[in-house]
């Protein structure tokens, strides 16, 4: 089971935009192998570190409108909010290290 929340085009606003800590948000697809790999990744991260941001994942075929509003167009992507602001983000498949160094400033 998966630890990060599912958001949609009319939860963004609520769960993301004005979230107290820092949000990594999964932009991803059932159909796409990359974002099914990277799934895991992002579950560990949101585990181990759950007390310094909030991991949610947004079904880019469910919500097309949060995806055109960032300019989702490849997946998976994975943008990181803080303040209601993009503050970070990552294209592609990547392994937890790499993630853990590229979001470090968050992950603190």
């Amino acid at each position: 089971m998966s630890n990060a929340k599912d958001v949609t085009d009319a939860s963004f606003g609520a769960d993301v935009l004005t979230a107290d800590k820092p949000v990594i948000v999964d932009f991803w697809a059932e159909w796409c192998g990359p974002c099914r790999m990277l799934s895991p990744i992002l579950d560990d991260i949101a585990a181990q570190y759950a007390d310094k941001v909030d991991v949610v994942k947004v079904n880019v075929d469910d919500n097309p409108a949060i995806a055109a509003k960032y300019g989702i167009t490849s997946i998976p992507a994975v943008y990181v909010f803080q303040g209601g602001e993009v503050a970070a983000t990552s294209i592609g498949a990547k392994p937890k290290q790499v993630l853990e160094q590229e979001f470090a400033a968050f992950l603190k």
